[in-house]
């Protein structure tokens, strides 16, 4: 059973997420939030698989609910999906910073946003290649845009951040095996290793960890 909160301070918003998660045989509802710190509460109470949560809520935002969550040591087997109005939201890289597993648009239909929480469950990111290469473009280009080279990542390998790049890129493991020349397995094993030696939660992270090192131009 995938236990699922809900964190959303609009009320008709968490109806219906909640109407879909119960409709769900392998989902169950673990509570429901109108702001960012009854978020953060009940997930450390109610110990959820997946927070759907917004991003504009009072109190403290989703950002800031979400760098609470993934910083607790308690809550390691908690992810976080960002709901927002737009795709290239403003706030959506900063989320992923701060370890968000991936965003949804709230227009996603409910077959993709039951799928998505699967996959979330399950440890996967939740980042389509197309919307990854949109959301590292805007931010890769800003004139504030300032390095911060991951602490490890000299123990990479010089393919292993050839991959990391690609997957900053928003490429699946098929289109790194393709770009590389080398098989699906062989991508798959070089993304695993990457993630392992940088500590990266999932594949989200290591969006995050391309761009802010600066394995992904833009």
């Amino acid at each position: 059973m995938i236990r699922v909160l809900i964190a959303d301070d609009q009320d008709l918003v968490r109806l219906g997420l909640r109407a879909l998660v119960e409709s769900e045989d392998d989902l169950a509802l673990a509570g429901e939030a109108s702001d960012g710190l009854r978020a953060v509460e009940l997930a450390r109470r109610e110990r959820p698989d997946v927070v759907l949560m917004d991003i504009r809520m009072p109190g403290i935002d989703g950002i800031e609910a979400t760098r609470r969550i993934v910083a607790d040591p308690e809550l390691t087997g908690t992810r976080v999906v960002v709901l927002t109005t737009f795709e290239l939201d403003e706030y959506v890289f900063d989320a992923l910073r701060h370890g968000a597993s991936g965003f949804l648009t709230k227009d996603t239909r409910p077959t993709e946003l039951l799928r998505a929480i699967r996959l979330v469950a399950e440890g996967e990111a939740l980042l389509s290649p197309s919307v990854t290469r949109r959301v590292v473009r805007e931010f890769a280009t800003r004139p504030s845009r300032v390095l911060r080279p991951h602490p490890r990542l000299e123990a990479l390998t010089d393919r292993e951040r050839q991959v990391v790049g690609l997957v900053g890129e928003g490429l699946n493991n098929e289109e790194i095996a393709a770009r590389l020349v080398v098989s699906p397995a062989t991508a798959r094993t070089h993304v695993s290793r990457a993630m392992g030696k940088l500590g990266a939660r999932d594949r989200a992270q290591l969006v995050v960890f391309a761009y802010q090192s600066g394995l992904v131009s833009g």
